[in-house]
């Protein structure tokens, strides 16, 4: 048996679904892996969406920071970022030194990571082969945010990386020191029955717009409730469960449920931020897209400026959102 150790992303789930369908298809193809998980914001779905499969386990580690919102918005906190930032700097060569011993323990042939720098580090050291799957880093996430002498660190680990899966809406350097793969959108699979079975729970009439407003499991908006859009006409909105904002029309994904992606296929349309999870896959299951625009992030910018290239979106700022109703903008 051959080991992975594979590195998630600790901000929000797009992450750790992406990593899902990925690590379902890895299986499925080689029956001589097994996969140690490390992560520890969304492993909790982690483990339910791979519970049947003996050849994963699960290591809980705090991989990253990510990013650090202001309070009812989805706009980074660019002050407290930067303390959070340095904190982590702090522990860096403890980090590399700790993976350095499991990796070695462990016996792990291959490391891979989506998108946390610090395991290319200490996988270097000891000569392992390590794969970066992203369509960004956070060395090029964090530019405009953090002084570029503080992210250097990152810069170095991401350079020690063997090879980068640049995925779709990417415009990161060639990382890889044996080489760089470009790849497009993916997704878990959709089980067409499934959405069926949704379409007819949320909209049994079947005269009903359904759309799938996703702001992601990190954020957290007191004022969404107070949005013109829930008074849509002729809507039904599919909201994640962080979401708290309760109507007649509206419904909330049940907490205990991971397949989101049905959620998502079972739409007319998908109102978002731009992570890279939900947009893959919204554009996998050919929904339209309206995005919620986010200055200051690179990496959605990146996103939308290939959305908008290939026609897949159209988007919105937080103040157009603000007076948007379906059909009608007042």
């Amino acid at each position: 048996m051959k080991t992975i150790a594979y590195y998630i992303s600790d901000y929000g789930f797009g992450h750790a679904a992406r990593s899902v369908a990925l690590i379902r298809h890895l299986l499925a193809m080689r029956e001589d892996i097994r996969i140690i998980i490390c992560h520890s914001f969304a492993l909790h779905f982690l483990r339910e969406s791979l519970k049947d499969e003996n050849r994963v386990a699960f290591r809980t580690i705090e991989t990253d920071i990510g990013y650090v919102l202001r309070k009812d918005s989805i706009e980074p906190d660019v002050e407290k970022l930067n303390v959070e930032y340095e904190k982590y700097l702090t522990k860096w060569p403890l980090l590399i030194e700790r993976e350095r011993n499991f990796l070695q323990i462990n016996r792990v042939d291959l490391v891979i990571s989506d998108i946390s720098a610090f395991p290319f580090e200490a996988a270097y050291t000891i000569g392992i082969p390590s794969l970066g799957i992203s369509s960004f880093t956070w060395h090029t996430a964090y530019q405009g945010l953090i002084a570029d002498p503080l992210l250097e660190p990152l810069k170095k680990a991401y350079e020690k990386m063997t090879y980068f899966f640049s995925l779709t809406g990417s415009e990161e350097p060639d990382w890889g020191m044996k080489g760089t793969k470009q790849f497009g959108f993916f997704a878990r699979n959709v089980d067409e029955n499934e959405v069926h079975r949704i379409r007819k729970l949320i909209n049994p009439t079947g005269d009903q717009f359904v759309v799938f407003f996703g702001l992601g499991m990190k954020i957290d908006i007191e004022r969404l409730e107070r949005l013109p859009i829930w008074d849509s006409p002729d809507c039904v909105f599919i909201v994640s469960s962080n979401v708290q904002v309760q109507g007649p029309n509206v419904f909330s994904i049940p907490k205990d449920y991971v397949e989101s992606q049905h959620y998502i296929a079972a739409a007319d349309l998908v109102i978002s931020k731009p992570g890279w999870g939900i947009v893959s896959e919204s554009v996998c299951a050919h929904k339209p897209l309206l995005i919620l625009e986010r200055q200051t992030m690179k990496e959605d910018q990146h996103t939308i400026s290939f959305l908008k290239k290939h026609h897949l979106c159209k988007t919105m700022t937080w103040n157009e959102l603000a007076c948007f109703v379906i059909n009608n903008c007042r």
